[in-house]
């Protein structure tokens, strides 16, 4: 892949998947990755050429926490402080 492209293509994945028309998950995949490639320089990569391609950019395998969007923090710490212990003794 050639630099200019793998400058390009840091800048678009920094727009996150919904700027690409991935709205119902906001996580890059490789497939998603090689969509967004193939549209621009009619070049397809294989799962595993993507990575390496995101690999030598710098970029990490990440795997998200699974976490509702309406976790109220506070609550979560209330419950695990104070009523846990509770439940736990019995």
């Amino acid at each position: 892949m050639k630099p200019e492209w793998r400058v390009w293509l840091a800048a678009e994945l920094e727009k996150r998947p919904a700027a690409h028309g991935w709205a119902e998950d906001q996580r890059w995949t490789l497939a998603r990755v090689a969509t967004v490639i193939a549209r621009r320089f009619h070049v397809r990569f294989s799962p595993a050429q993507t990575w390496r391609i995101l690999h030598q950019m710098g970029f990490t395998a990440h795997v998200p926490k699974r976490r509702a969007a309406e976790r109220d923090e506070d609550a979560v710490a209330t419950w695990i402080g104070e009523t846990w212990p509770r439940v736990e003794r019995r």
